[in-house]
């Protein structure tokens, strides 16, 4: 029996293709693994009225972990938008099956590393390298939401200043929540020696939710005296991020900002192409590139894997296989550095796979 039981989650679009590339270094490195094939995606939505079917979340349950390749969120084409009308119609309601996962098997921390490779012609800078904790499972995201807005909230306090024909998201952030994602940043920085941690938020404004997240960050700080820790705006940290980005180390952030500014970080250090993305709980962990389904490009295994390849990285750290993590990462900084092969994003025209082959053979 395998060592290891991946689920092996492809989705929509490029999905299949940079999950191909990935299993070509992870075969290289000859991972003690079964990797197990479970549907998601638009395709089962169109079918069955539900992008994560339950026997997919019931295979996850036996697996140690899961790979994901991408999704499609949202009607794309008219025809799509006609199907999505009519489906809700049914009584099927679209949610994002990766943010679903994220809550059902609780993966509370959402670790996006961004690390320029010394030799990428897409850096910003050559020697950034910072990393975002970003909570995954409340905030924006929560999926408390009201269209239109039942009558009796109309009556609830501050409310009679929202149109009647509104409709509303609602923020949520607990102290359970906010207090797990911010111990979690000031672990890593504490056991990788990171010299400081930045909560990212807008409590100046957003005052009930982001305050909460602000005042238990400065709680916690008084716990990990040893390390650095300031705070910064969301819109004001954007600007500093571009001017002075070795100003941060760690970037601890509410849901939908620690979205945001992990895509500006993933195009300062090389694009989507580089994006990896871990979303991690005590018991289980999903990990998967931060791009989208590129659907125009599906099956031309034309995209960087290189993101997806990182991704596999931190699953090996999960799993126990350090050294193997350790060599993964390695041979991707040495095919950076060589720019020998290189993806068209990268200003060459390599393919998927060419690029995992190349990777593989640096293993």
């Amino acid at each position: 029996m395998a060592k290891h039981r991946i689920a092996w989650l492809p989705g929509d679009g490029i999905g299949k293709d940079v999950l191909d590339a990935t299993k070509i270094v992870l075969d290289k490195i000859k991972l003690d693994a079964e990797y197990i094939h479970g549907d998601v995606g638009w395709e089962f939505w169109c079918k069955e009225g539900d992008p994560l079917p339950t026997r997919t979340i019931d295979l996850m349950k036996m697996t140690d972990a899961a790979m994901f390749g991408a999704i499609t969120s949202k009607p794309k084409t008219v025809a799509d938008k006609e199907l999505d009308k009519a489906m809700q119609n049914k009584g099927y309601i679209y949610r994002s099956p990766i943010v679903r996962m994220r809550q059902l098997f609780d993966l509370y921390i959402c670790k996006r590393p961004c690390r320029a490779y010394p030799g990428n012609p897409l850096n910003y800078k050559e020697d950034i390298d910072f990393v975002i904790f970003r909570e995954n499972t409340e905030d924006l995201y929560s999926g408390v939401e009201f269209y239109p807005i039942p009558k009796e909230m109309l009556k609830v306090r501050g409310m009679e200043r929202v149109s009647p024909e509104a409709a509303i998201s609602i923020k949520v952030n607990t102290p359970k929540g906010c207090r797990r994602i911010i111990e979690a940043a000031f672990d890593f920085a504490s056991k990788h020696k990171r010299k400081k941690v930045t909560c990212v938020h807008k409590a100046n404004v957003v005052r009930a939710t982001d305050g909460l997240f602000l005042e238990i960050f400065y709680d916690i700080a008084k716990s990990y005296s040893a390390i650095e820790h300031g705070d910064a705006n969301v819109d004001s940290l954007c600007q500093w991020l571009l001017k002075r980005p070795h100003d941060y180390d760690v970037l601890v952030a509410p849901n939908l900002y620690g979205d945001i500014i992990s895509d500006l970080c993933a195009q300062m250090t090389g694009g989507l192409g580089f994006g990896s993305s871990g979303n991690i709980g005590i018991d289980y962990a999903l990990f998967e590139p931060t791009h989208g389904s590129a659907p125009k490009y599906a099956g031309m295994y034309k995209v960087n894997p290189i993101a997806t390849i990182l991704a596999a990285k931190m699953m090996l750290e999960w799993l126990g296989e350090t050294k193997s993590a350790i060599r993964v990462e390695e041979a991707i900084a040495a095919i950076i550095t060589e720019g020998k092969v290189r993806t068209y994003d990268m200003g060459g025209n390599a393919t998927s796979l060419e690029m995992a082959e190349a990777i593989a053979d640096k293993c």
